[in-house]
């Protein structure tokens, strides 16, 4: 008789772990059904709650704790009625906010793509790096090119210090010394206090300069867009080579980006500070 030499699976959890995986999943996805069923009402008490999701109670409570943890859903007391948290409404504004700033933009890049011939960009900051979110591509043969999507160094970008220009100088001092200041010319800002003087004369003009920090012979020039509380949540960008941003249209040139993020900024209901003298 052969025996087998096939060695019997261990109990416990699989070793793929695709059991927990899958439970992690669909505990995701009750906790979001939750909070659909939560933003159709006014409020609703935790048995409303359950016999609308098809779940018992003592799991929709344990799901509404947690979620209420987090801020995303809310208990009144009095009344022991669940309701949508603050949370849940910053989350769903963000998203409002990026649509109506790609869609107002757009119309307003055109024009200054139309006026100056340049590759128009907007971009946001998320996780330490600008992501830049719409693009107009200049039609000149040698022109600049940023895929939507792409991610870039904050230091070097003109987006990125356009925005970080607007925070309070201890605020952006922080931030940029968790921040690996890559090299990527020879015309990179190489240490925080190099940066912190380009924020400051960009404070002063209210137009940033990226003068071939990211690329040898390109310069980008970029502006703030703000939200309706006076905080940047975007950057208005033109790229393109030094060949013809030169020197003498430079403040020509940044004038017209500082004018075009300001009507992207009202146009979407936002507040210009008086963080560069404009307002």
């Amino acid at each position: 008789m052969v025996k087998s030499t096939v060695t019997p699976r261990p109990r416990g959890r699989p070793p793929t772990g695709k059991k927990a995986q899958s439970s992690s999943v669909q505990a995701l996805d009750r906790a979001l059904g939750l909070m659909e069923i939560l933003s159709v009402d006014d409020g609703l008490t935790l048995t409303d709650v359950a016999n609308e999701a098809n779940m018992a109670a003592s799991t929709a409570h344990r799901l509404l704790a947690t979620l209420q943890a987090r801020k995303f859903v809310e208990l009144d007391v009095e009344s022991g009625h669940w309701r949508i948290g603050i949370n849940a409404f910053q989350v769903g504004n963000a998203f409002l906010r990026s649509r109506k700033l790609v869609s107002i933009g757009r119309m307003i890049m055109r024009d200054l793509l139309d006026s100056c011939g340049e590759t128009i960009n907007i971009g946001i900051i998320d996780d330490g790096q600008v992501v830049f979110i719409s693009q107009f591509e200049s039609h000149e043969p040698m022109r600049a090119f940023f895929r939507p999507g792409r991610r870039g160094p904050i230091h070097a970008s003109g987006i990125g210090k356009a925005i970080i220009a607007t925070w309070p100088t201890d605020v952006a001092t922080a931030f940029l010394r968790k921040q690996k200041l890559v090299q990527l010319t020879d015309m990179t800002h190489r240490s925080v206090d190099a940066v912190l003087t380009d924020l400051a004369a960009i404070k002063t003009r209210g137009w940033s300069l990226d003068d071939q920090e990211q690329a040898l012979g390109m310069r980008c020039i970029a502006a703030p867009v703000f939200n309706e509380y006076g905080e940047a949540v975007a950057g208005l960008s033109m790229s393109g080579p030094t060949a013809r941003i030169t020197d003498d249209r430079l403040e020509t040139l940044g004038q017209q980006v500082h004018t075009a993020a300001q009507k992207i900024t009202r146009s979407m209901g936002g507040i210009i500070p008086l963080w560069d003298g404009s307002g």
